[in-house]
């Protein structure tokens, strides 16, 4: 085999031991919710003592992690470690939020524990909460790996640059996508398949709002498409399933397919229609 070839591929190796393991940030990710949620946990703890000590466990594992985030530099890393553990508190409150939005909008869960355990939604949400704030405090790569781990496992694609308000709640879930510059208020609740979206993906256009603002008490139906950085979903709406828009609606909108019946002779297509409540 070609040595230049070799020597390449070798360099990308000594490359990749300055970069954290996909593995360690999953890990720690999962440990870190299992803490923060004993419903979610694989074991029980037993004293306060014992919960500071496996806090103080996982901040050296953000350590370690950080260690090898070649975007973070000396000081930096201990600040980051500092700031987030700092936020849990106010991270574990949003999430409990999320998960009041999504039992008294789910007549099927019988009690929060299930969300908890078993709803993909919760899992989707709680690894965009914290990738959120890890990207906010400056770190790269480490949130798209936690929110892309969620992704695989839920269906579910929330790139962790997006802005979400409190009492979030998507359910079922499988083929949502909110992108990087989305913008959603408080008291949002999505179904499946839904796309806040972009309208166009050129490069160029990296650092533009690309995604639509989705205001307070907003509902999106599934099947529902919402493109463009300019699309403004305006409070307390409602959007049927499967629509399609691609500009902004006002406040207190009904957005919705009007389906005709009909037979091989006649072409009746559907038609969007916006109606003021």
């Amino acid at each position: 085999m070609n040595e230049s070839f070799i020597k390449k591929i070798f360099d990308s190796h000594l490359e990749y031991t300055k970069t954290p393991t996909k593995s360690s940030i999953i890990h720690f990710f999962n440990e870190l919710l299992g803490v923060l949620f004993p419903d979610f946990s694989s074991h029980r703890v037993k004293t306060e003592d014992q919960l500071a000590s496996i806090l103080d466990d996982l901040k050296g594992k953000l350590r370690t992690i950080l260690s090898r985030n070649i975007s973070l530099e000396g000081d930096t890393k201990e600040e980051v470690i500092q700031a987030f553990f700092e936020a849990l508190p106010t991270l574990y409150e949003r999430l409990e939020k999320d998960i009041d939005a999504m039992f008294s909008g789910d007549p099927a869960a019988s009690d929060k524990a299930e969300i908890i355990r078993s709803y993909p939604g919760f899992y989707a949400i709680a690894s965009y909460r914290l990738a959120h704030e890890l990207a906010l405090l400056g770190v790269k790569n480490i949130p798209r790996i936690i929110t892309e781990h969620a992704h695989s496992k839920t269906g579910i694609d929330i790139h962790p640059n997006a802005i979400i308000g409190e009492h979030f709640c998507i359910d079922h879930g499988t083929g949502i996508v909110i992108g990087e510059t989305t913008i959603i208020g408080r008291h949002v609740k999505i179904y499946q398949g839904v796309t806040l979206g972009a309208l166009s993906v050129d490069k160029k256009d990296a650092n533009v709002k690309r995604h639509p603002t989705i205001e307070d008490h907003v509902v999106i139906y599934a099947g529902a498409t919402i493109l463009g950085g300019k699309t403004r979903i305006g409070k307390n709406s409602i959007v049927g399933g499967n629509v399609w828009l691609t500009k902004s609606i006002p406040a207190e909108s009904r957005v919705y397919y009007k389906a005709a019946l009909h037979d091989e002779s006649e072409d009746k297509s559907e038609m969007i229609v916006v109606k003021q409540a």
